[in-house]
């Protein structure tokens, strides 16, 4: 049945050849399939027909019934423009149009009624409405409207006259001939369970809804069967890689236990306890690790990750820790360095920078068993490096790595794949962690180290800064350190650096007295250490920096952060640069700057800094901002493909979606119980490369 949704869309009534290409190129539609899942992203309330006297100014649109009694051209060329007026028995209003003025001048003869729908305004005093929709009015058939979908276009198709009319006609023709075709894809117990419409009716309704609870019906059908299916893919790869790969055995915790009493420097957190308990639980299972760690700015994961090192050190095995950049990769070894010397542990660092000579010796102690940690960026990948028994691979800020990269890291251990523990401190949504990491456990360390106190965010204007400059020089006083940090946007670079230098100047005349860093991606990395070793030995007292120490910079003496320019940054981006401060015991500040003119998301976003410093609670808002694609950077690999879902919103479906998953694979994992072939079939019928099982065809 599903090869009816592989024909062709230009076998369907009113998809003309003029339309065929432009729906092609425009929204890559090409088949049955793809028009039927093409879904309106918002609805028309066309259900209430107002009286002319009833519009008014504030209305976000209109609807009514209204004769024509005149018109007129006024203008000439470009500037031309024809004005109509409309009346019904309360009234009069203006309508107005700039564009399409001979196929409008032909259609609203004098005497014919029309339903009009559109925005109103004031012009002049007059009521009046610009551009409206207009259909003419025939029979009273035609005021038993509904919602009227509203579909994704593109200028190139309205100015080709493809509409969300045409499109809902199109729709329209479709499932008058793909009714029969519809198959149901979930089981009766789903269904009956959920209190879910049939597969037809959703469909039908989607496009088509005959009210606003028939409505409400089919999106709760379609999203909750699209999460469902996303949810049974992963929880199902989740099962597979548990049953088909067996993980080395850590049982002995004697070095760790050595640690905790006789090296650790501070109390763990309750959060980081019960992350190593979940960890060592996996480690010793003796299925294989695949976890994510998640864990907002300065919540301790870097201890966390040693400790799960000396699990794998303790039973003979190696372990490797991967960063995305040097910078990262050479704090983490400044950090890991300390504790792996008191414990006698052999630790080296392997970058691009890295000499040959130095290589030649790291891999040799690597193949060997000598050396135990090695820390590095994707160098680490490269065929050259064998490790003798790699028992562990952690993998920090695991989104700047592809699936193929991490792929290479199972392979450095040929008898028995590693575990494998991915960090990140950007916090993920709860939805959207499920639905990109849904195959992975996942560990969150949601509670900061003991004495730390939350940084006070505060917005300032440009016309602030003297204010702000007074506010920087009373900390220096105090003997505190300052970051200034200016957006680096990578289709601007020579422009930013601008910025930078003439941010570095005004700040060196304000500044006079004091000594100053200066930090940006175009530096060689020696005169980058060189200009970070200064500011941290504290010989200089404000760092004017783009945004390489976002990750990267550790400066317990650093209270003050101040990001200029903060309306070209992303809430994420704000959040990990707020996290450079307040490291150390002082109370510590961070100054979003910025211009006067604020859109309405940037204006949320400097809101949401001012109000929480919660990583979780700004990626839900970074999420609805944003959307999952753009936030994850996953917008073109379909690692997010929904079509009707929205993460930011469905949370109670997809947990319901997930729950069920859960309960159905756990139960019957190969999917061969009768009730479940319905499921298996749907399954069966996508192709292998396709994420979003919930498709039709």
């Amino acid at each position: 049945m599903s090869h009816f949704f592989e024909q062709e869309l230009s076998k369907l009534k009113g998809v003309t050849p003029q339309r065929l290409p432009l729906l092609q190129n425009e929204l890559r539609l090409f088949t049955f399939a793809d028009l039927i899942q093409y879904y309106p992203f918002r609805y028309e309330d066309r259900t209430h027909f107002h009286k002319i006297r009833e519009i008014h100014e504030g209305m976000e649109h209109a609807q009514f019934i209204g004769r024509i009694r005149s018109y007129e051209k006024i203008g000439v060329g470009h500037k031309q423009r024809l004005v109509a007026e409309v009346s019904d028995e309360s009234g009069r209003i203006e309508l107005v149009w700039f564009k399409g003025i001979q196929w409008i001048e032909k259609t609203i003869k004098p005497g014919l009624e029309f339903i009009f729908y559109g925005k109103p305004t004031f012009f002049n005093g007059n009521l009046q409405m610009t551009h409206p929709e207009m259909e003419l009015f025939k029979s009273q058939e035609q005021t038993e409207k509904s919602f009227q979908p509203i579909y994704s276009l593109t200028e190139k198709l309205r100015k080709k006259y493809i509409d969300s009319k045409v499109i809902a006609g199109l729709q329209k023709n479709l499932l008058a001939i793909s009714f029969p075709y519809i198959r149901e894809t979930l089981s009766e117990e789903i269904i009956q369970r959920f209190k879910l419409i049939s597969k037809q009716e959703a469909l039908y309704q989607i496009h088509l809804p005959a009210s606003e609870a028939w409505l409400h019906q089919a999106k709760r059908r379609l999203k909750f069967e699209e999460l469902f299916y996303n949810q049974l893919r992963l929880v199902k790869h989740n099962l597979i890689r548990k049953n088909s790969y067996p993980g080395q055995i850590f049982s002995s915790a004697a070095l760790l236990k050595n640690f905790y009493h006789e090296h650790l420097p501070f109390e763990l957190t309750d959060a980081q306890k019960k992350v190593i308990r979940e960890i060592f639980n996996d480690m010793k299972s003796g299925q294989q690790m695949n976890r994510l760690l998640q864990g907002d700015v300065g919540s301790g994961k870097t201890i966390v990750a040693f400790i799960c090192m000396l699990l794998a050190i303790d039973n003979k095995a190696q372990a490797c820790i991967i960063a995305p950049t040097e910078i990262l990769a050479d704090q983490h070894f400044k950090g890991l360095s300390v504790f792996a010397e008191a414990m006698g542990i052999t630790i080296a660092k392997l970058t691009g920078s890295t000499k040959k000579k130095d290589r030649i010796e790291l891999f040799e102690n690597l193949a060997n068993g000598k050396l135990q940690i090695l820390v590095g960026t994707h160098a680490i990948l490269e065929d050259p490096v064998v490790f003798k028994n790699l028992g562990l691979c952690i993998i920090d800020e695991q989104h700047r790595f592809g699936v193929a990269q991490r792929a290479k890291l199972w392979e450095k251990n040929q008898n028995i794949h590693p575990h494998i523990l991915v960090m990140t401190a950007t916090p993920i949504p709860r939805t959207l962690a499920m639905t990109l990491y849904g195959d992975l456990d996942i560990s969150v360390i949601d509670q900061l180290p003991a004495g730390r106190k939350p940084i006070q965010t505060i917005h300032r204007f440009d016309a602030h800064r003297l204010q702000v400059f007074g506010f920087m020089q009373r900390e220096i006083e105090k003997g505190r350190q300052i970051y200034v940090v200016y957006p680096l946007i990578e289709e601007s670079e020579k422009m930013d650096l601008k910025d930078l230098m003439d941010g570095y100047e005004s700040i060196s005349r304000a500044f006079p007295n004091q000594h100053l860093s200066i930090l940006h991606g175009k530096m060689k990395p020696a005169d980058k250490d060189f200009e970070m070793a200064r500011f941290l030995k504290q010989e200089t007292q404000i760092m004017v920096a783009t945004t390489v120490i976002e990750v990267g910079v550790n400066v317990p003496n650093a209270s003050v952060m101040v990001i200029e320019n903060a309306e070209r940054f992303g809430l994420s981006q704000l959040h990990q640069l707020r996290g450079r401060v307040g490291r150390g015991a002082d109370q510590s500040y961070c100054i979003l700057m910025t211009k006067y003119e604020l859109g309405v998301d940037t204006k949320k976003r400097i809101e949401t800094m001012v109000k929480t410093n919660n990583g979780f609670e700004i990626a839900e808002v970074d999420l609805e901002l944003r959307g999952p694609g753009d936030m994850s950077g996953t917008r073109q690999s379909g690692a997010v493909d929904m079509m009707i879902a929205d993460l930011a919103k469905d949370s109670e479906i997809l947990k319901f979606a997930r729950e069920t998953a859960i309960e159905i694979l756990t139960a019957d994992p190969e999917l061969k119980e009768e009730k479940n072939q319905v499921i298996r079939q749907q399954i069966a019928l996508q192709r292998k490369d396709q994420t979003n099982w919930a498709q039709i065809s």
